[in-house]
C-alpha cells in the first residue's frame, strides 16, 4: 500500500497504525483493516486507483475499430466489473494486466467470485443484475439480494412472534425502505410487487402462529385494517389517549417511487472551488426530489420571505433556487 497508494506516505503509514478506539478503549492494529470498518472501503478504493487508467492506455481505441472503447471498467470500493468487445479479448489480455495490476499490489483475484460472462446471460453486481433482453440493457434487483431481504423479513417475523403490532412494524420498516430505496433506481416496480406480496403473506403467517385458535375473520381487520388497506396493506388503526385515531402502517415497497441515478461526471472533485456550482445543483436537485428536502427549501424560502438574501430578487419556479455557502 504504502509503495502504490497515491497520498503522503507517512500519513498514510500513521493512519494504517492507528488503531481504533471500541467501548471508550484504545485497541493497536495489529494486521490489516477491520472488515466492514470505515477504513476498509477508502483502503480499498486508494488501493485499486490507477487500474483504469491502466485498461485505458493498454486498451485505448485503434484505428481499426474506430473511436469505440475496447475494454470499460466499473469499480466500487474491491468490487469491480470489465467489460469487453470480445470473450477471448477478456481471457487472453484483460485478465492477465488486471491480474499483474493486482500483484504489485499484493492482491489477487478471487477464483470463486471471477466470472466471465456474456451480457445475455447476465451478471449481477452490487446487489443487481444486469442484463440484455433482445438487445436491450436491463437493470433489476438481483435474486440474491431479494432472497437476503426477504430472510431478514422471515427472521425479524419469527424472533418477534409475540411483539406488539407497533414494535414489530417499527422493526420491519426501515428493512424494507432502505432496501426499496437503493433498487429504486432500476427496473424495480415488478420486483417491487413481488416482494410486498411476500411479506404481507409472511405477516400473515405470523398473525396465525400470534394467535392460534382465532379464525381469519377475526385476525384480517385487527391486522388488515380498512383504513389502512391500499389494495390489501398490512397496517392497524389504534384510538390514542386523546382520542384521535392512529393507524401504524406496514412500509411498501412499491410505494417507493423509481428515480434513476444522475451519475457525477468523471472530472468533478468536491474539493475543487471549480465545480463548487455544479456540486451546488445537485445538492438542490436531490433536496428538490426528497420530501424532508423538500419541507427545508420551503423553510428557508419563507424565512428569507421569498427573496434571495444576496440580490434581493423574487424566488419564484422560473427562477429556480440555488445553495451557497455564505462567509462573512
Amino acid at each position: 500500500m504504502l509503495a502504490h497508494i497515491p497520498m503522503e506516505r507517512g500519513t498514510l503509514g500513521k493512519w494504517l497504525k492507528a488503531g481504533d478506539v471500541e467501548q471508550g478503549g484504545w485497541q493497536p492494529t495489529e494486521t490489516g483493516a477491520p472488515q466492514g470498518g470505515i477504513i476498509s472501503p477508502a483502503l480499498c478504493n486508494l488501493t485499486l486507483e490507477g487500474l483504469e487508467q491502466t485498461l485505458k492506455e493498454k486498451f485505448a481505441p485503434t484505428q481499426r475499430i474506430g473511436k469505440q472503447t475496447q475494454v470499460h471498467l466499473v469499480r466500487y470500493a474491491d468490487d469491480f466489473l470489465i467489460t469487453s468487445r470480445t470473450r477471448e479479448l477478456v481471457v487472453e489480455e484483460v485478465k492477465p494486466v488486471g491480474a499483474r495490476f493486482l500483484a504489485e499490489r499484493g492482491l489477487e483475484l478471487s477464483p470463486t467470485k471471477t466470472r466471465i460472462t456474456h451480457i445475455t446471460e447476465g451478471v449481477d453486481f452490487l446487489g443487481t443484475n444486469i442484463r440484455k433482453y433482445d438487445g436491450k440493457l436491463l437493470i433489476k434487483p438481483s435474486k440474491k439480494s431479494v432472497k437476503q431481504v426477504r430472510k431478514k423479513i422471515t427472521t425479524v417475523l419469527k424472533r418477534n412472534l409475540h411483539a406488539g403490532v407497533e414494535k414489530l412494524v417499527g422493526m420491519l420498516n426501515p428493512i424494507i425502505t432502505g432496501w426499496a430505496n437503493y433498487q429504486r433506481p432500476w427496473m424495480s416496480k415488478e420486483t417491487f410487487q413481488r416482494v410486498d406480496h411476500e411479506i404481507n403473506r409472511k405477516v400473515w403467517g405470523w398473525a396465525q402462529r400470534k394467535h392460534p385458535t382465532k379464525s381469519c375473520g377475526w385476525l384480517k381487520p385487527k391486522y388488515f385494517s380498512a383504513s389502512a388497506t391500499r389494495s390489501g396493506e398490512s397496517g392497524q388503526t389504534r384510538t390514542q389517549s386523546d382520542g384521535k385515531k392512529q393507524t401504524i402502517r406496514l412500509a411498501k415497497a412499491q410505494a417507493t417511487p423509481i428515480r434513476r441515478h444522475v451519475k457525477i461526471r468523471q472530472a468533478a472533485n468536491p474539493y475543487d472551488p471549480a465545480w463548487e456550482t455544479y456540486f451546488e445543483a445537485r445538492a438542490g436537485q436531490q433536496m428538490a426530489e426528497d420530501l424532508q428536502g423538500r419541507r427545508k427549501l420551503v423553510q428557508l424560502w419563507m424565512e428569507q420571505k421569498g427573496r434571495c438574501p444576496m440580490c434581493d430578487q423574487q424566488i419564484t419556479k422560473a427562477t429556480g433556487w440555488n445553495l451557497h455557502h455564505l462567509h462573512g
